[in-house]
């Protein structure tokens, strides 16, 4: 039985094996086309002519982590602003809507003002609300809303979505390949000519989104004090979402000075992947993108975590399930040492073949689910190994712990098998097919390496890295990085409510 169950193991192996053999990496990296455009906008293009349809990702080169002091969150405020539409799209009468916006800025300005003060003047904070209340309405009255979306429905778009991350944001759409003009002149009206409009509405529903995620969810409120704990100086360590009181306190002035900043044509990638022909889609781009005046990228930051002098812990006391999280300081997205992280924290939680779901979940039954991975919040910086577990009913996330750190121990001194690293490297490459199978997959792929690592190309390269690690360097990594001194470990005890 033990034999027939190893053989099944092993003819899985070589089917993932067989299909990362036959990918030709190198025939799709040849087939990309890059340009840059004078104002420093950059376009990769990928001919896939499968089908008549087209993928776009547009990448903008910041995220959660570039957010002013004092405005968290505005990087993601900002992503929802972008589908508010322009000067033509989303209004009924643009001077007019002007002239409100201009009322309801200056009404709000005051009230923030006058809330600010160390002692607020309660009669007059009442008697602004109500007018800057009264002046929004006024403004929304103008707006046709979601015109821009219903644009991109009516005409045959598909899957038009955004995300913000803590090292980039992404904007997704997908489209009939003969709608490729309507897309750029939509897409780079947006970038060329926003009009911020139903600002306030719109942060009212991020503050909301905010206590259904983090004030009202037992796993985001254990996060977000996990990556606080874990970064004393980097904004790595602020919530992606922003603080609440920051959500309710910048204007519109700040989300434009924001744009201004981050949204120029150079810190902008843009991936078009399908059934398009570069030299149409190159002049196009010079015809839209073009009309987009340069500004300058602005650079990266500077702050750099120090080194971690002991292990940090914090026990939340919640009448939720327990839940158990620890990370590890380690190197950004770059560092040589990542892909030998990668493999072992693959190694140690990612997925069902690993040792702690073999031991944990399926073993001991003490858990009900566990993982680890690296790039927690994000990859462009120092960041964090993550590895968590939920306890199974009648465990404590104390127990559990005890068992992580076993199997932590377990891969420092324990050397991988050939057949235990061809496992890991077989999954790696397979995990990296996945995310090219489709056009939207592979536009993404093609914006993220380049924002990360400052070239599409590493996509193609990361499977080199990954044949290139040794047992040896996994277990020089576990030693060097999985240490007591370099731990976070935040964790949930239930408690009766």
């Amino acid at each position: 039985m033990k034999r027939f169950l190893t053989g099944l193991a092993a003819t899985a192996l070589f089917a993932v094996a067989s299909s990362v053999i036959a990918f030709d990496f190198s025939t799709l990296e040849k087939s990309v086309t890059e340009y840059t455009l004078k104002n420093g906008l950059k376009l990769i293009i990928l001919e896939r002519h499968d089908a008549p349809v087209v993928s776009f990702v547009t990448g903008a080169n910041v995220g959660s982590v570039d957010d002013p002091k004092g405005y968290t969150g505005l990087a993601h405020m900002f992503e929802h602003m972008a589908f508010k539409g322009t000067s033509t799209l989303g209004t009924t009468d643009i001077k007019k809507e002007l002239a409100s916006i201009k009322v309801e800025d200056s009404l709000f300005m005051l009230l923030r003002a006058e809330r600010n003060k160390l002692k607020p003047d309660t009669a007059k904070v009442s008697q602004l609300t109500k007018a800057y209340e009264e002046s929004r309405e006024a403004s929304y009255k103008l707006v046709i809303p979601n015109e821009f979306s219903q644009i991109l429905e009516r005409e045959g778009g598909a899957n038009e979505n955004a995300s913000t991350f803590s090292d980039y944001t992404l904007y997704y759409t997908d489209y009939p390949s003969n709608r490729l003009e309507l897309w750029m002149s939509m897409e780079s009206e947006r970038f060329l000519d926003p009009v911020l409009r139903e600002m306030y509405k719109e942060r009212d529903v991020v503050a909301e989104e905010r206590r259904m995620r983090i004030e009202s969810n037992p796993v985001g409120h254990m996060v977000e004090e996990f990556l606080g704990l874990s970064f004393k100086v980097h904004p790595y360590g602020i919530p992606g979402i922003g603080s609440m009181s920051d959500i309710q306190y910048y204007s519109r002035q700040e989300a434009k000075a924001f744009f201004d900043k981050y949204y120029g044509p150079s810190n902008l990638v843009i991936a078009i992947v399908g059934d398009v022909d570069p030299k149409k889609v190159i002049a196009m781009a010079e015809k839209y993108f073009g009309r987009i005046p340069f500004r300058p990228a602005p650079e990266r930051i500077a702050t750099i975590e120090p080194e971690q002098s002991g292990e940090k812990r914090m026990v939340i006391d919640d009448p939720s399930q327990p839940l158990y999280l620890c990370g590890f300081h380690v190197p950004d997205g770059t560092h040589p040492d990542r892909p030998a992280l990668d493999a072992a924290l693959d190694y140690l939680g990612g997925g069902r073949t690993s040792l702690l779901y073999k031991n944990l979940v399926k073993g001991s039954k003490q858990a009900v689910d566990v993982g680890a991975f690296a790039g927690f919040p994000g990859n462009k910086y120092a960041t964090m190994a993550a590895v968590y577990a939920f306890p199974s009913t009648g465990h404590t996330a104390e127990e559990v712990e005890t068992e992580v750190l076993k199997e932590i121990e377990k891969l420092k001194d324990q050397p991988l098998t050939n057949e235990e690293l061809a496992g890991i490297k077989a999954r790696a490459k397979a995990s990296v097919i996945r995310q090219l199978e489709n056009n939207q997959g592979l536009a993404s792929q093609l914006v993220t390496n380049h924002l990360l690592f400052g070239d599409w190309r590493e996509l193609f390269r990361s499977v080199d890295q990954i044949n290139a690690v040794t047992a040896d360097d996994i277990q020089r990594v576990a030693k060097q990085y999985l240490t007591q001194k370099n731990r976070v470990v935040t964790l949930i005890k239930t408690v009766k409510s």
